[in-house]
């Protein structure tokens, strides 16, 4: 196994060129997590591109960050699709064009009202796809269907057990991200057991399962 102090986050290459795309763009990645945690799930980012900016501004939350005292939320102008310690990140969201700039305002200050700042938990969370979850509740327009090796995603902020989904096209059922149920157009169905996710996604047909994540026709 690499060594995550020396292992890669440089571009993979599948972002678009601010140089070459001028219009506003925001964008939803997910990479395999760091060490032997990259087998049970992913770490999940967003990325945002006003109208004629030079460089993507990303958003995530980092578990050191919090250990060492500081704010779990980190904003950087790291590449969108850097790698994460090696692992080769895919897009979950890709939004572009008319409109994009007001929406990319929106995401700034859903990301910063994130109410776990001071915290993180691997499993079951909060965790980086709590808040990424968070953010897509707050703008369904984002339309994220988060893959099912996104452990957190089910963690209801404020001690909640109903929520729109992440999607904003369903509801859901969760007891502390422990245990769940959950439906929408855009997700499916799907059952929470101790944090792992089994369900079927009937819009693009493919079976949702823990560690292997979706299985079918269609990949995010």
């Amino acid at each position: 196994m690499a060594d995550w102090r020396t292992a890669s986050r440089a571009s993979a290459g599948i972002a678009p060129d601010p140089a070459v795309h001028r219009e506003a763009i925001a964008q939803v990645y997910a990479a395999r997590a760091a060490s032997w945690r990259g087998a049970f799930g992913v770490h999940t980012w967003i990325a945002t591109k006003p109208t004629n900016a030079a460089q993507f501004t990303v958003y995530e939350v980092i578990g050191w960050r919090v250990r060492r005292g500081g704010d779990a939320l980190a904003v950087s102008n790291r590449p969108a699709d850097g790698r994460w310690f090696g692992n080769v990140p895919e897009i979950l969201a890709d939004i572009r064009g008319e409109g994009v700039d007001a929406l990319i305002v929106k995401i700034d200050k859903a990301a910063r009202a994130y109410p776990y700042r001071d915290s993180y938990q691997v499993w079951p969370g909060p965790n980086s796809n709590t808040f990424t979850a968070f953010v897509a509740r707050e703008l369904p327009e984002l339309k994220l269907d988060m893959p099912p090796t996104a452990i957190g995603k089910d963690f209801i902020p404020g001690g909640g057990l109903v929520a729109a989904v992440p999607s904003g096209t369903g509801y859901q059922l969760s007891l502390f991200g422990l245990a769940g149920l959950l439906a929408g157009r855009e997700e499916g169905f799907e059952v929470n057991l101790l944090g792992l996710t089994f369900g079927i996604d009937f819009k693009e047909p493919a079976l949702k399962l823990p560690i292997a994540g979706r299985i079918g026709t269609a990949t995010r």
